[in-house]
Formats: C-alpha cells, structure tokens, sequence
C-alpha cells in the first residue's frame, strides 16, 4: 500500500494553482471541471507519478473552523520535503512568502512553516 492522494482545503483554486505551481515549483497533474469547482491535482516534477496533492474546494462548513483551528495554533496543513531548508527559505522569502516559522533545526530535521496565501500554512522539512 501507498499513498496515492492528499489534499490541502484552499479558498480559490486559481490562486493555489498560481501559488503551488509558479512559487512552490510543483506542476499540475489532472484537471477536471466539476461543476463550479475542478478537480486539481498537483505533483513534484521530480515524481510525476508520485503522490497527487489535490487543491480541494473549502467550501464545506466543517472545513473554515478546521483550517482557522490550525492557523491559529501554528498547525502546517501539509509538509514538504526539501533537500535544504535554509535555501529554500531564501529563495521563497525572495519571492515574497511569508513564513510564519524561520528555519529551525531540532537534531537531525530542519523545518520552516510557510502561509500558502490560501489559508493554510505548510512545513518545508529536511531529515538527515
């Protein structure tokens, strides 16, 4: 067994498409329309077949009290995988990502959190 989906619950699928893809650097895998919505799905170009991240509608009423929940107690949504934090955080930062946690170094992991302007915050980690 593996994972095959995750999702990550945004306010405008548009700007998370923008967001994932033009600053985060990951390329978008499926759309689907669905009604007012699509199905959007994101992957790594480093594994094209590897785990979708689907930028989900947040629409339903037990999503807005889940995501302030977790912003408000510094809960990344989704965690990240980098090969150097402290790299990546430049180069976000350059871009104008706010983080709401610099890099930090706990032992053998390195960890950054950042706002992905849809809502949510997400982890950027390095493990040695």
């Amino acid at each position: 067994m593996k994972i095959h989906l995750s999702s990550v619950f945004v306010d405008d699928q548009d700007k998370a498409l923008r967001f994932y893809t033009d600053v985060l650097g990951f390329v978008k895998k499926t759309e689907v329309p669905l009604g007012a919505d699509r199905w959007l799905t994101v992957v790594s170009p480093e594994d094209p077949d590897g785990t979708e991240l689907l930028l989900e509608p947040d629409r339903h009423r037990a999503v807005q009290p889940y995501k302030t929940a977790l912003v408000e107690d510094g809960i990344p949504a989704a965690s990240f995988a980098v090969d150097d934090v402290p790299a990546e955080f430049s180069r976000l930062r350059g871009l104008g990502v706010r983080f709401t946690q610099e890099p930090l170094e706990m032992g053998p992991v390195t960890t950054a959190v950042l706002d992905d302007t849809c809502g949510n915050l997400i982890q950027i980690v390095h493990s040695e």
